[in-house]
């Protein structure tokens, strides 16, 4: 038996007392803590690591020198929203709730997030960004999906701008001083999004926490402050304006992740924090001309060989799809690795599920990568799966294929030989394609968005890009271009009879085609999953009339969705018995007014039914219409 004296047996109380009350603060910095940075369109090849040699990222490059640099790593989608529902819940795009772009469109109410696991395991957990799963008044609001805290931008249009009269903290109006909207204001949105996420980090590193930082730059409108260190790196080379804005918004984030990494040595933290840095999706081709026609940076040109990835963002080839990933975790992952692990957003969850001691959810697509990232045994996928928009693609080890519409037959790049994705083999490969079709079967269910119950608070943010007015007129005071009404059937008698869809949270609306105002469009519904063509639109033309001829005003806004292209006319005495098309035509890619001819047919009632977009994109789109005739 052991025995203690009265001064021993006080000493062991006060030893016990003492493991009593620092133990909690043992197991706490045992628990590791995660920080995601994502910098918003970054290029695959834009940083020095990857190769850049025009823009300097002296931070990032240290950070993959003391980690792991990965050559795959794929996003969840080739566009903001849909990308950012992968990573946050775990699924692939064939299963997610947000598979559109078109602003705000929601999580479920009862979807699972990495924020929502870490923080029942008694995380703290903060968003400093753009979310972009659920906008304001809706059921996938930041805060009811596991965040402590989310301070920055809902709503994807709202964050073109970097001075917005106000950013968003929890749903609530966070004022900016002096923001106007656009590029005119006095503070830069980043900069107070920033500070936030970290003074998030030292109010919290006492216990685990979760930083996630969706930051903007350098999507959007380009613009930094002139008294930004970054910019005086830049401000006299000789590049176009753009361009040099550009590249110092991405040293910019480069000084960022230096902050954060300073922080977390200053704090004693980063021995345990494991550190992410990537892109959301595939670069663009910014800043064309003849010498540089992937683009003045190359997003997808490899600068050592010349190599291209196809396409860009929006796209489901390489370059819409394959971005810059680095881990860092000082003691825990070997630096100067650099891994061909393929693997994609789907697997953040279960890799910080792994780390963290949590069970993922049960209908997850993701698989961890932990096993890489320590430098152990790792499991690899089957394949990988993407949609959006009407497009799909599946990666199948080294096998590529690409569906980029509907109606298109699939193709098929080995991507072992042909990483530009150039020579379709589909045709002598049929076994494998039987083997991407069973997998696109087996990966597809139709999305389940969310909801909203209040779409105004919406709404109001979209409009606070502009300020918090209305879009101004595209092109300026007035549209780039207009419909040439000579010999037109006055719109004035004109109604619309009915149409296929319209995009009503957006105010796209099938009346916008006839109302004399080319800055209005009349968009085919893009929430949900999207309905191809054929689209169709019925307007009554006031009274019989003879119809000779259709004129046709594109979207002026700068983009092409649903710009029509096949199409087939109808005219009728009833707006409900349509029989064979009176005429069969095409339209260019071209802003401005054109027409087909046709013979003169008469009627009061006009069909439109449209076969095909510009773009080959599912969607239908009208500035203005008009019938030539009398």
């Amino acid at each position: 038996m052991v025995t203690f004296s009265m001064s021993n047996r006080n000493l062991f109380q006060a030893a016990v007392l003492l493991c009593f009350l620092t133990c909690p603060m043992i197991r706490a910095a045992e628990t590791p803590n995660v920080v995601y940075i994502m910098a918003d369109e970054l290029g695959y090849y834009e940083l020095g690591c990857m190769g850049s040699k025009l823009i300097q990222t002296p931070n990032i490059d240290r950070m993959a020198a003391e980690g792991i640099k990965f050559s795959q790593a794929m996003a969840g989608s080739s566009v903001c929203a849909p990308t950012r529902c992968c990573l946050m819940t775990g699924k692939h795009a064939g299963h997610t709730s947000v598979r559109v772009n078109g602003g705000g469109t929601p999580l479920r109410a009862d979807e699972v997030t990495i924020a929502s696991l870490l923080k029942s395991k008694g995380y703290a957990t903060g968003g400093f960004g753009k979310w972009g799963c659920g906008g304001r008044g809706s059921t996938g609001v930041p805060e009811d999906h596991g965040f402590d805290v989310f301070l920055g931008y809902y709503d994807q249009v709202h964050a073109h701008s970097y001075y917005p009269p106000y950013i968003v903290r929890n749903s609530n109006e966070v004022p900016l001083k002096n923001n106007h909207g656009l590029s005119d204001g006095e503070t830069y949105s980043h900069y107070v999004i920033m500070n936030e996420g970290l003074d998030f980090i030292r109010k919290n590193k006492e216990k685990p926490f979760f930083a996630y930082f969706p930051i903007t730059p350098p999507h959007g409108i380009f613009d930094i402050p002139d008294d930004d260190p970054a910019w005086q790196l830049y401000k006299d080379k000789d590049w176009p304006e753009q361009a040099r804005r550009y590249a110092a918004m991405v040293t910019m984030v480069d000084r960022n992740v230096g902050e954060v990494l300073s922080l977390l040595k200053e704090s004693g933290l980063e021995e345990n924090t494991l550190v992410f840095f990537c892109g959301d999706n595939g670069g663009n081709d910014y800043f064309k001309d003849k010498e540089h026609p992937r683009g003045f940076f190359g997003a997808n040109v490899d600068p050592e060989t010349g190599e291209e990835f196809r396409g860009t963002k929006g796209t489901l080839y390489e370059g819409g799809l394959r971005i810059p990933m680095i881990a860092r975790w000082p003691g825990k992952i070997q630096p100067q690795r650099t891994s061909d692990l393929l693997w994609y957003f789907p697997d953040v969850l279960p890799t910080i599920c792994e780390l963290t001691g949590i069970v993922p959810p049960d209908d997850i697509d993701g698989i961890s990568v932990l096993p890489e990232l320590l430098g152990k045994k790792q499991q690899t996928h089957e394949f990988l799966y993407w949609e959006i928009g009407g497009k799909t693609a599946v990666r199948l080890n080294d096998w590529k294929a690409v569906r980029p519409r509907p109606s298109a037959p699939w193709e098929l790049y080995d991507l072992s030989k042909d990483i530009s994705e150039s020579n379709d083999v589909a045709k002598t490969n049929g076994e494998v394609m039987q083997k991407i079709e069973d997998i696109v079967k087996a990966s597809h269910e139709d999305a389940i968005e969310g909801t909203f119950h209040n779409r105004e608070i919406h709404e109001k943010d979209r409009r606070a890009k502009f300020g918090g007015k209305a879009p101004p007129k595209r092109g300026g005071k007035k549209a780039a271009n207009s419909l040439d009404r000579k010999g037109l059937i006055d719109r004035k008698n004109m109604k619309i009879v009915r149409f296929s869809s319209q995009s009503e949270g957006n105010r796209k609306l099938a009346t916008n085609a006839i109302d004399g105002d080319a800055t209005t469009i009349w968009h085919t519904s893009f929430q949900g999953k999207p309905v191809s063509q054929p689209h169709e639109i019925v307007i009554d033309l006031g009274k019989k009339s003879q119809v000779e001829g259709i004129r046709y005003l594109s979207r002026q806004d700068g983009g092409w969705n649903g710009a029509i292209g096949q199409f087939q006319l109808f005219i009728s005495d009833s707006p409900d018995d349509f029989t064979d098309p009176v005429h069969e035509g095409k339209f260019k890619k071209t802003r401005t007014s054109q027409e087909n001819h046709f013979p003169t047919t008469s009627g009061r009632y006009v069909l439109l039914k449209i076969l095909s977009e510009v773009n080959d994109g599912p969607w239908a789109s009208i500035a203005e219409i008009g019938f030539i005739g009398k």
